[in-house]
């Protein structure tokens, strides 16, 4: 099995806190989307297995205009076997679903819409940036369920500035009372390059602390699981049997191909990835030549990349299959370093996995390091 990733690089505006490559700017979108169909025509070969799951992500899809995400939607299933995908994705802001819009992805094959929500309080969207209101997300998620799409992931975001505990309980309580199959609840990150990294440089908003963000992030876990919730990657949850397969491929080490500006692909062994210039991408490839740029991996950079995946998971390493493609040293390595992670019970194995702790997971990036190269 392998994915298709294609990226939409085109927002309605910029939020505070993205570091993703975007742009408010959509008068390249025609040309934008002749060009990821022929990207994926010089590409596809790269990638040995069939499709089997598709998304469409970004930026935001759902800005561009409908008859430009037809060509491209209906240029891609021309040139695959739509029959073998599985989950079929696009990435959509609330401000953006109409019952047109939903009728029109459904009819071409979308089967999941992930549904940039982030708060239910109108007053954190406008501070970061967001265009939708809270009373806005909830519509958009009726319309999707009212004209076919029942498979919706929402995203949310805890420690935001200036966002309480109590406004927390409430953002992921609304969020539960919709009984969304899968969500995602991801701590704010301070990325540099953004105005909220700037804002925090000049002490224009502070940071939670950590032991906030551990109380929230536990209460998240505790709702969750209560709910019926899945937690089965650091951000992720769902109920029984929805887990993003796309995504869950990447965590698991399948191949992918990556279309668009800033995309990555992996093909089981060697990583790529697209450059940061729409202008540049539309003429490289209007050459037919392709802008990929190879990542020239080590075999610990592989490890790394490996070791790092699995962790973020609940499933964590099957040590089995550790010891088969790295080596008994490297096995040896792996059972020692995880003793002392396993006493203090950060660290669990079970069924010949290995995994970080569910409490322990928002510090995942401490324990992740002492098992890299």
């Amino acid at each position: 099995m392998a994915g298709l990733y294609i990226h939409i690089p085109y927002c309605h505006s910029k939020c505070i806190y993205c570091d993703f490559y975007s742009t408010p700017r959509r008068d390249t979108h025609d040309d934008y989307v002749s060009s990821l169909l022929t990207e994926y025509d010089l590409r596809y070969s790269e990638i040995k297995e069939k499709w089997t799951t598709i998304y469409i992500g970004g930026g935001t899809p759902s800005v561009i205009p409908m008859p430009a995400l037809n060509r491209l939607i209906d240029g891609i299933k021309e040139r695959i076997d739509a029959s073998c995908i599985e989950e079929w994705t696009i990435e959509a802001n609330p401000e953006d679903v109409t019952g047109l819009w939903v009728q029109n992805v459904v009819s071409r094959g979308i089967s999941r819409v992930s549904l940039g929500i982030q708060s239910f309080n109108d007053k954190e969207l406008a501070f970061v940036k967001r265009v939708h209101s809270a009373s806005k997300a909830i519509d958009a998620i009726e319309l999707l369920r009212e004209n076919g799409i029942s498979e919706i992931s929402g995203d949310l975001i805890y420690g935001l500035p200036g966002q309480s505990f109590e406004n927390w309980k409430y953002s992921l309580g609304k969020l539960l009372s919709l009984g969304l199959p899968h969500f995602s609840a991801y701590l704010l990150s301070y990325e540099n390059g953004t105005r909220l990294y700037a804002m925090l440089q000049r002490g224009k908003i502070e940071e939670l602390s950590e032991d906030e963000a551990c109380e929230r992030y536990h209460y998240l876990c505790d709702c969750a699981h209560q709910a019926g919730y899945e937690h089965y990657e650091i951000s992720n949850f769902s109920l029984p049997g929805h887990n993003a397969i796309h995504n869950s491929n990447y965590w698991s080490g399948k191949p992918y191909l990556g279309l668009g500006v800033s995309a990555h692909s992996f093909d089981g062994r060697i990583r790529r990835y697209n450059g940061n210039d729409i202008k540049g991408y539309i003429t490289s490839i209007s050459r037919r030549e392709v802008c990929c740029v190879v990542e020239n991996e080590t075999d610990n950079e592989r490890h790394n990349d490996y070791v790092i995946t699995a962790l973020r998971t609940s499933r964590g390493i099957d040590i089995d299959e550790y010891r088969h493609l790295w080596g008994e040293y490297m096995y040896s390595r792996l059972i020692k370093l995880s003793q002392s992670y396993l006493q203090s019970k950060m660290m669990l194995l079970q069924d010949g996995r290995l995994m970080i702790s569910e409490l322990s997971m928002l510090i995942s990036d401490r324990i992740m390091v002492d098992f890299i190269i």
